[in-house]
């Protein structure tokens, strides 16, 4: 009897140190877990957030100025009818400008004209290059052009933010003349939603 007792102490001192190692190296592991992914609430914002600056990207507002390489910009959008081409023939050529052609500028002054549906007009009238395609695409298909240097003009995300909150033709979407439904939000809102989903590690959605 007293033997069996020596034994289970001395196993119960080999196995206490091998356990409070397992149980050491389980926590490690789950805290590393935790610090490798996103908080849920942060993605859940992240999300949030994404979703929002795709509704923004996406509305007639932007997208119709932000098309192919045909360079064709688009009417489309509440008040508008039947989704079309520019009238008139009208192309913003590969200068995006209309260099080629007629330029932008011709009808598009900076000012919105008082005419219902009239020349929309605000500084340096002009499509998006074609690299930052958001006409017809997809939330990841923008997702992913957003994060991507190459395509969204050399641009950190914060410096796409700012860029949204300052420039002055970004902001047109959001006071686009009589007979136009602007874009949701606000400038100022949009670059905010940025922000949160950079902060976040800018998930795209699958």
């Amino acid at each position: 009897m007293q033997m069996k007792s020596i034994m289970l102490k001395t196993i119960a001192l080999i196995l206490l140190p091998m356990l409070s190692f397992v149980f050491n190296a389980s926590a490690q592991v789950n805290s590393l877990e935790r610090e490798n992914s996103p908080e849920p609430l942060k993605a859940q914002e992240a999300s949030q957030a994404w979703n929002k600056i795709y509704e923004v990207f996406s509305h007639p507002r932007c997208a119709n100025c932000h098309v192919p390489d045909d360079n064709l910009p688009r009417w489309s959008g509440p008040n508008y009818g039947k989704t079309s081409v520019h009238g008139m023939h009208i192309s913003g050529g590969q200068s995006r400008i209309g260099v080629e052609t007629v330029m932008c500028s011709t009808c598009h002054a900076h000012t919105n004209s008082d005419e219902p549906h009239g020349p929309p007009g605000a500084p340096v009238w002009m499509l998006a290059p074609v690299e930052m395609l958001w006409w017809q695409q997809s939330s990841k298909q923008i997702c992913e052009q957003i994060k991507d240097p190459a395509r969204n003009g050399g641009r950190t995300l914060e410096e796409v933010a700012h860029h949204i909150e300052e420039d002055e033709l970004v902001h047109w979407g959001w006071n686009p003349g009589i007979g136009r439904e602007p874009a949701p939000y606000s400038a100022r809102e949009t670059a905010a939603f940025v922000n949160v989903w950079a902060d976040a590690g800018a998930p795209c959605p699958e």
